[in-house]
C-alpha cells in the first residue's frame, strides 16, 4: 500500500543502461535522456569533472590528471562507485524538482548477467535514488519495444548488437526459451577498425574517429555506390598529423571478424532453439535492434547466411529503452517478465 502511495506522486523510469549509452524512459513522457555512458574524474581530487556528453567532448583532449571512465564493459558493471555516481547524475537531471521522490526503475540488462553483476546494478540504481528496482533482459526489452507478441505462444526471435555485447534471444510467453550472447558488438567494431589502420596504413587514429567512420561508410556487404572518407590520423613513424582516404572495402575488410562472429551466433542460435519455436522464426524472421542493427548491409549478411527474413527494428537505437518504458508504463501486465 505505501508503494502504491508513493507511486503516485513519483515518476517512475525505465533505463537502458548500455556500454555505450544509457536511455531513460519517463512514465507518460517517452525516452527524455540518451547520453554516452562516460565519466571524467580529476585524478587528483577525486571529484567528478563531467557525465555524459560533456564527458564524450572532452574525450581525446584531456589533461593527463583527468581520467576518462566508462564504468560498463561488455553491458555489466565494471566500475561500481563510477557507475552509480552516473547514474545518480543522471536521475538528478530528470528529477531536479522532485528530489523527495523516490522513483520506481526498470533496468534493462544482458541474459548473461551473473548474481553478483545483479546485485551491483541493483545497488547503484538504489544508491542513485531509486525507490524499487525490476531488472529485465535486453532481447526481452527489445522485443517488447519492437511490439513482438512476446505473451503468446510463439517464437520471437531478437538480434540486440549493442556497444558492448550481441545479445541474441527466442522469447514465448514472456520468457526467454534460449539466449545467446557474445561479447563482441559495436565496440569491437571500432576497434578492429583502429587496428586496421594502424597495420595497413601505418597511421594512428582514435576509437572516436573508428566509430565515426564505422557509421558513415561502415558496410557488411559490398555496397553497389563504393564510398571513401578522407580522415586525419597521426603518422606512426613521424608522429606528424596527416589526412589520408579510407574506403568502404577497407572498412569492411578491417569489421569482417567481428560481423563474422555475429553472424556465427545467430546461426547457433537457431540450430540449439527448440524446433516448434524454431518454425516460428523461420516463418516470421527476426528482428535487429541496437547501434549494430543500422550497420549498412547487415540485414542482408544475415538472411544470406540463414535464409530467413531478417526486419530492422523501428529506431534500434531506443528499441530496448522503449520497450522497458512500455513496461513501466503496464507494469502489472509485464510483471512476469522481471528476472529478479
Amino acid at each position: 500500500m505505501w508503494n502504491r502511495l508513493l507511486s503516485l506522486f513519483s515518476k517512475d523510469l525505465a533505463m537502458d543502461l548500455g556500454t555505450a549509452n544509457t536511455l531513460i524512459y519517463l512514465k507518460g513522457k517517452g525516452i527524455v535522456l540518451n547520453e554516452p555512458s562516460v565519466v571524467a574524474i580529476n585524478q587528483d581530487t577525486h571529484q567528478v569533472i563531467a557525465v555524459g556528453h560533456d564527458a564524450k567532448n572532452i574525450m581525446g583532449r584531456h589533461a593527463q590528471r583527468v581520467a576518462i571512465i566508462r564504468p560498463l564493459k561488455d553491458g555489466v558493471i565494471a566500475d561500481f562507485e563510477v557507475t552509480s555516481v552516473m547514474i545518480r547524475y543522471f536521475l538528478s537531471k530528470l528529477l531536479k524538482r522532485r528530489r523527495f521522490v523516490r522513483p520506481s526503475l526498470v533496468v534493462a540488462v544482458p541474459t548473461g548477467i551473473t548474481q553478483v553483476e545483479k546485485h551491483a546494478v541493483i545497488e547503484a540504481s538504489e544508491q542513485a535514488g531509486a525507490r524499487q528496482v525490476h531488472l529485465i533482459e535486453e532481447p526481452m526489452a527489445a522485443a517488447i519495444g519492437a511490439a513482438l507478441p512476446v505473451e503468446d505462444a510463439v517464437g520471437s526471435m531478437v538480434v540486440d548488437i549493442g556497444g558492448g555485447t550481441t545479445e541474441v534471444a527466442v522469447i514465448s510467453m514472456f520468457a526467454v526459451a534460449y539466449s545467446e550472447s557474445v561479447r563482441v558488438a559495436g565496440d569491437e567494431a571500432n576497434e578492429a577498425i583502429v587496428r586496421y589502420i594502424q597495420r595497413e596504413r601505418q597511421m594512428v587514429v582514435s576509437e572516436g574517429l573508428a566509430e565515426s567512420i564505422k557509421i558513415k561508410i561502415g558496410t557488411a556487404v559490398p555496397r553497389e555506390d563504393p564510398m571513401k572518407l578522407e580522415i586525419t590520423g597521426k603518422d606512426i613513424l613521424t608522429g606528424i598529423p596527416k589526412a589520408f582516404t579510407i574506403t568502404d572495402e577497407e572498412v569492411r575488410k578491417a569489421m569482417e571478424e567481428p560481423v563474422q562472429v555475429i553472424v556465427e551466433s545467430v546461426k547457433r542460435a537457431l540450430e540449439k532453439t527448440p524446433p516448434d519455436l524454431a518454425g516460428d522464426v523461420s516463418e516470421r524472421g527476426f528482428w535487429l535492434a541496437g547501434g549494430g542493427g543500422l550497420l549498412n548491409g547487415l540485414d542482408q549478411l544475415l538472411h544470406e547466411a540463414t535464409g530467413i527474413r531478417v526486419h530492422v527494428a523501428e529506431d534500434p537505437l531506443t528499441a530496448i529503452a522503449r520497450g522497458a518504458g512500455t513496461v513501466i508504463e503496464h507494469l502489472d501486465f509485464f510483471r512476469q517478465v522481471f528476472i529478479n
